[in-house]
């Protein structure tokens, strides 16, 4: 009798939750890895300090920035400057291919 209460319950809250709330295919992860688009590491005000991830070109980037935001540092295998310092204007400081 409860094996059946609870087959039936899983039918009545499955079935709709399926029409209504469609899922998402999601991959399987290893035990000791991760997977996602963008990693950010934040400070204890919660500002991105650290950040590895996609640009919307799919050109993968790590970008760094001084505590106080006037220089951010970014390597990008993908970009013809594969090391670049800049200040937060916009100028560069340091480039290196």
């Amino acid at each position: 009798m409860v094996v059946i209460a609870a087959f039936l319950g899983g039918i009545v809250g499955g079935v709709p939750r399926d029409l209504f709330l469609p899922g998402r295919a999601v991959q399987a992860q290893k035990a000791n890895g991760a997977n996602a688009e963008e990693f950010l590491l934040l400070d204890q005000a919660g500002k991105a300090r650290a950040g590895l991830g996609l640009d919307a070109n799919g050109e993968v980037g790590l970008v760094l920035t001084s505590k106080d935001g006037s220089r951010t540092l970014t390597l990008s295998a993908d970009d013809p400057r594969a090391i670049k310092l800049t200040e937060r204007g916009g100028r560069v400081l340091l480039s290196m291919p």
